[in-house]
C-alpha cells in the first residue's frame, strides 16, 4: 500500500497510513479512495464507506497530480484528457475537472477537482470454477465465451485470470498454453504502466493499451497472430464487427458485458446476433 499513499501529500499520508495499519479489514477490503475539493476524503470498502475528517484543498489535489504526473504534467495530457492514469502497481486514478472540447473531442482538462484511487488487486485462481465451462479440453481449444455481470462484480478480474490460465496452460490437462491478444482499452485489465503488464495476464500474451477495442483486435490480429482474443465490455456495433471479423480468422474470443440476464443481452441487439448464431459458445453469469 505505501507505493500507492507515496503520492498523498504528508498530512493525508501519516492519516491514511495511521487508519489503514491499524484496521486489518480496511486493509484488505479498501476498494477505492476519493479525494474531492472541499469535500472530506472518503474510503470506500467492499459494503460500506469510511468518511474522514478530512476537507480536501484544491492545491492538494494539484500537489497529488503533479506526484502521479512524476512533476510533467504536459506529459501525461493524453491520460489526463481520458479521464484516467495507470500508475505503478496496476492502480487506476480518475480526474474530473473542466473539460477543454475542440471539434468534439477533449484536448484538456483543467481545474482538476476529484480525483479516485481505485486499488487494484489481483485474484490469482478466482477462474479456477468456472475454467472448465471456457477451455474445450478434448480439441485442446477454448469456447468463445462471454462473460455477463453488473458493474463492479469482478467481471474483469475473472476475465483476467481467464486469459492468464489460457496463456500458461494447465500442464496436468495436457492443455498447452495459447498465444492470447489482449484488448486494454482502459488499462484495467493489464494494467499497462510504462510499457510493462502490473497484472500477471500469462507468458503468451500481448496487451494493446488506449486503443478502441475495434481498432485493437484488428491491429493484433494482423501484427501478433493470437490464437485467442480478449477484452473488457464489448457492446458497441463497431467491436462486434471486429469480433466477427476476428472469428472468420479462426480466432477464439473470451468478453465481458454489463448486464444481469439474458434479457439484457437480448436488449443489445449486436451482441444477441452473436449468440444466435452461435459465434457465442458460452455464456457466463456472475
Amino acid at each position: 500500500m505505501d507505493d500507492l499513499l507515496r503520492y498523498f501529500p504528508n498530512n493525508l499520508f501519516s492519516l491514511l497510513k495511521n487508519i489503514i495499519s491499524k484496521d486489518e479489514r480496511i486493509k484488505n477490503e479498501l476498494q477505492e479512495i476519493r479525494i474531492r475539493t472541499k469535500k472530506p476524503v472518503i474510503l470506500k470498502l467492499q459494503n460500506k464507506d469510511i468518511v474522514l475528517d478530512y476537507i480536501a484543498e484544491q492545491s492538494e489535489i494539484l500537489q497529488i497530480l503533479e506526484k502521479l504526473c512524476e512533476n510533467s504534467i504536459y506529459a501525461y495530457k493524453k491520460q489526463i484528457c481520458d479521464g484516467f492514469l495507470t500508475i505503478k502497481g496496476g492502480h487506476r486514478i480518475g480526474i474530473t475537472g473542466s473539460a477543454v472540447m475542440e471539434n468534439n473531442k477533449i484536448v484538456n482538462m483543467n481545474y482538476i477537482n476529484s480525483l479516485n484511487f481505485r486499488i487494484a488487486r489481483e485474484v490469482l485462481n478466482c477462474s479456477n470454477h468456472i475454467i472448465g465451462q471456457v477451455l474445450d479440453l478434448k480439441n485442446k481449444n477454448i469456447y468463445n465465451t462471454l462473460i455477463v455481470s453488473p458493474p463492479g462484480k469482478g467481471k474483469t478480474t475473472l476475465l483476467r485470470d481467464i486469459i492468464r490460465v489460457i496463456s500458461n496452460g494447465i500442464p496436468e490437462f495436457e492443455f498447452p498454453g495459447q498465444t492470447c491478444g489482449v484488448i486494454d482499452e482502459r488499462g484495467e485489465i493489464a494494467a499497462t504502466y510504462k510499457g510493462i503488464a502490473q497484472n500477471d495476464v500469462g507468458v503468451r500474451t500481448d496487451v494493446i493499451g488506449n486503443i478502441t477495442k475495434s481498432k485493437g483486435m484488428k491491429m493484433l490480429i494482423r501484427s501478433m497472430a493470437p490464437q485467442v482474443i480478449a477484452c473488457d465490455e464489448i457492446g458497441s456495433k463497431e467491436d462486434i464487427e471486429a469480433i466477427k471479423e476476428a472469428m472468420i480468422s479462426g480466432v477464439k474470443g473470451v468478453f465481458t458485458m454489463h448486464g444481469s440476464n439474458m434479457e439484457d443481452i437480448q436488449n443489445n441487439k449486436e451482441i444477441y446476433e452473436l449468440v444466435e448464431n452461435k459465434k457465442i459458445e458460452k455464456i457466463i453469469f456472475i
